[in-house]
């Protein structure tokens, strides 16, 4: 993709994930876990999303979207899949350090919103690992409420989040 296709009238273009992204959207996803200490990505047992993104989403009328940055490589991304009627769950938010401060989290998760509405759903979930802190201010920016409590996950970083929540 050409630089002028990367931003129209200076807005990142946010386009569908396709499965060739699976290294780009590893290498995000370590590159924002090592900003946490004790955070790991294990691409075996806990991403298994990410070993084709392209489809991973779609058996829920859900998408995984990325933009790149200037030498093509995924900077950003999000997806977001349907739990159950009326609901949307957003997944996978993630922006590389060097692009953060841009936008770029407020782009993408105000665009699984439109999606979300279009496939009918008036809410929408989101878990968050208690350590990311920067992701809880955007969210909350973003007019999402933290739900009391958090739950526990068997993964390799013995994760714990917090659930928010918004009415669309």
């Amino acid at each position: 993709m050409t630089e002028a296709a990367r931003h129209i009238h200076d807005q990142p273009v946010i386009r569908p994930v396709v499965d060739a992204d699976s290294q780009d959207l590893f290498g995000l996803l370590a590159l924002c876990y090592a900003e946490y200490p004790g955070c790991f990505v294990d691409p075996h047992d806990d991403l298994p999303d990410l070993r084709a993104p392209g489809a991973s989403y779609a058996a829920t009328d859900g998408a995984f979207w990325a933009i790149e940055d200037e030498r093509g490589r995924v900077c950003a991304c999000v997806a977001v899949d349907f739990p159950e009627r009326g609901t949307a769950e957003l997944h996978r938010l993630y922006v590389r350090s060097d692009r953060r401060g841009q936008g770029l989290g407020s782009l993408l998760v105000r665009h699984a919103e439109r999606h979300a509405r279009a496939h009918g759903a008036n809410r929408l979930v989101l878990w968050s690992d208690t350590r990311f802190t920067t992701a809880h201010r955007l969210y909350r920016r973003s007019g999402y409420t933290q739900i009391d409590g958090q739950r526990r996950l068997a993964d390799i970083s013995r994760s714990a989040e917090y659930r928010f929540e918004k009415e669309l």
